[in-house]
Order: structure tokens, then C-alpha cells, then sequence
């Protein structure tokens, strides 16, 4: 009968740190704590504890921990991406149009929505939006709205939490008030 080893926190940073590395994309707790041996509730927090004293300013690290959800993942610091495109030889061409990031926008805040709610916001057609939206991964179809017609619902992806920097939804940050505007 094999002995059941009991790592210290320490040693699971260590490992959360090379899984993530080598993984390349959100790993979630339930799958750490499955081959920690431990509850997803201890994993969870010492993903948190650690993405705190990994993600510190004074560090000015390359990389950092990012928690999306019930999930975590190693993304390059903001900061560098200018290097690691002219290193990988990305073009910077893969910036959404002001139409893609509005689209975006109205999605992320009201989701799920539908494209005929999108073009009312917006106030024009929003079908090519959308579908580069899709295409990007950043929304994807969520369901169908129980009206005639069954048009799709669509909401926001791992990947847009991922583009944008969030964790989750939650840090959004708050609309601005329009009637003050007005």
C-alpha cells in the first residue's frame, strides 16, 4: 500500500507553476487538486495566495498568474507584449475594430444577448461583428432565446478574460452614467 504524501503549500506552487508552464492554457482547480491528491477548496486557495505574490508590481515578472474562475493560467505581463510580437513575428493586425470592441462591450455587459439586441444598442447591423467575435473565440453561443425564430444567445469566453486581463466578469470596470451626459 502506497503512502500518501502530503505536500506543503510551497511544493504546490511548485507544481501549479510547471503544470501551467507547460500546459499553455487555463488548467482548472478541480484538475490541480485531482492530481495533488487534495479538495479543489485548498488548491483554490493557494492558486489565490500565490497569484498575489506572483502577480506583485515590485517583481516586475514577464509572466503572470492569472485566475479565470474556477481556473488559472501563466499569460505574458501586458507590459512586454511589444517584445514577444516582434520576437514570435506576430503582426499587429489582430487589434479589434472600434465596431468589434463596441460589439464586445455590449456582450460582456449584458450577456447573454442576442445579435438583434447588439444592433439595437448599437444602432447598426452587427452580423460581421459578431461573427469575427466568434471566430476570435472571445463569444461564443450560449443558447437560444424561447421566442419565434430561436435566435442565438451570445456571451463571453475564457479567452475574452484572458485578452482583456480579467479574472471574471466582476472586474469589469462600471459603466459610466449616461443621463449626467445628457
Amino acid at each position: 500500500m502506497d503512502e500518501e504524501i502530503v505536500l506543503s503549500d510551497f511544493e504546490k506552487k511548485r507544481i501549479i507553476e510547471a503544470v501551467l508552464f507547460a500546459a499553455g492554457y487555463p488548467v482548472t482547480f478541480e484538475k490541480l487538486a485531482e492530481v495533488m491528491h487534495t479538495d479543489t477548496a485548498d488548491i483554490e486557495r493557494v492558486v489565490r495566495e500565490y497569484a498575489e505574490e506572483y502577480n506583485r508590481t515590485e517583481l516586475a515578472r514577464g509572466i503572470q498568474l492569472l485566475i479565470l474562475g474556477k481556473a488559472c493560467q501563466l499569460v505574458t505581463n501586458e507590459v512586454f507584449s511589444d517584445y514577444v510580437r516582434e520576437v514570435l513575428g506576430v503582426k499587429s493586425g489582430g487589434n479589434l475594430s472600434r465596431s468589434s470592441l463596441e460589439t464586445i462591450a455590449i456582450i460582456a455587459y449584458n450577456q447573454p444577448v442576442t445579435r438583434m439586441y447588439v444592433e439595437q444598442v448599437r444602432g447598426v447591423d452587427s452580423t460581421y461583428a459578431i461573427g469575427i467575435l466568434l471566430d476570435r473565440g472571445l463569444i461564443k453561443e450560449v443558447g437560444r432565446l424561447d421566442v419565434p425564430g430561436r435566435p442565438h444567445l451570445y456571451g463571453t469566453t475564457e479567452a475574452f478574460l484572458r485578452v482583456f486581463g480579467l479574472s471574471s466578469l466582476d472586474e469589469l470596470p462600471p459603466l459610466a452614467d449616461r443621463s449626467e451626459e445628457m
